[in-house]
């Protein structure tokens, strides 16, 4: 049985999702965007500051499922441009640094409310 993973520590979802669902000891975890779970809104500055608060949010909800960066197995990053790849790469890697995930990173059109980046991410145990 699926079970549904909720923390007040990341943002509440923006349309009919999870933050994130436990199917077995894989953690499904919906593509989070850069906004503080504290104001509920999106954090001011640019692609790293975005990123940070991104991967904080991420650690949010892993954290409440009890699990770890260590346990991520495969991230997906949509950025708004491919411009800001190598800053938000910058940040993304020191929550990376042993052992990264396997990963993809696409450009698209628009992401929800304007933001630059969004990121989902599959953990296993």
């Amino acid at each position: 049985m699926n079970k549904i993973i909720n923390t007040d520590k990341a943002p509440k979802a923006i349309g009919p999702y999870s933050q994130a669902v436990l199917a077995g000891n894989t953690l499904y975890i919906s593509g989070q965007v850069p906004i503080d779970p504290a104001t509920g809104a999106v954090v001011e500055g640019g692609i790293k500051e975005q990123t940070e608060q991104v991967m904080k949010n991420i650690e949010a909800i892993l954290t409440e499922a009890g699990y770890t960066f260590a346990d991520v197995v495969k991230s997906t990053c949509l950025l708004s441009t491919m411009d800001n790849f190598a800053a938000m790469n910058e940040v993304y890697g020191k929550y990376y640094s042993v052992n990264p995930p396997a990963r993809a990173a696409y450009a698209v059109q628009k992401l929800p409310l304007g933001v630059m980046v969004e990121i989902e991410t599959i953990a296993v145990k």
